[in-house]
């Protein structure tokens, strides 16, 4: 039992697997950096200086100064801000995917089309029979 785990997690989809894994953690990480760090306070600041990550409906009714101060104080929020950031970094990821991807589909040789196939042992026979009728 245990030569077939070892055998299992070693083939190459399941160590390519793994890789993948944490290497999309890492970058899901740097987008998130990417998006809260860098792209949304110029955006914030084109927008009146608004901090997005910051931006809560109080369902209580409350006046809280802040999405942190609301939450400590057990009143329920809609933080539509983060969900708004949370967006922004799955578009970011997914158009990196797909840009990936496009490369690497760009990369591949095209596979010629095989020939088409020729006639069946039955087509063949029955060709034979008709022209063979033909000539009677």
């Amino acid at each position: 039992m245990l030569r077939e785990f070892r055998e299992f997690a070693m083939r190459g989809n399941v160590v390519d697997l793994a890789v993948g894994i944490i290497i999309g953690g890492a970058f899901g990480k740097i987008v998130t950096s990417l998006v809260n760090d860098v792209i949304m306070p110029p955006v914030g600041l084109l927008l009146g200086g608004v901090d997005f990550s910051n931006l809560f409906l109080d369902l209580s009714g409350g006046d809280h100064a802040s999405l942190a101060a609301a939450r400590e104080a057990g009143a329920p929020v809609i933080g539509y801000g983060a969900f708004i950031n949370t967006m922004l970094d799955f578009t970011i990821v997914a158009f990196a995917i797909f840009l990936l991807v496009r490369a690497i589909n760009r990369l591949k040789k095209a596979e010629p089309a095989p020939p088409p196939p020729g006639p069946s042992t039955e087509e063949k026979l029955l060709t034979e029979i008709r022209d063979l009728l033909k000539t009677r």
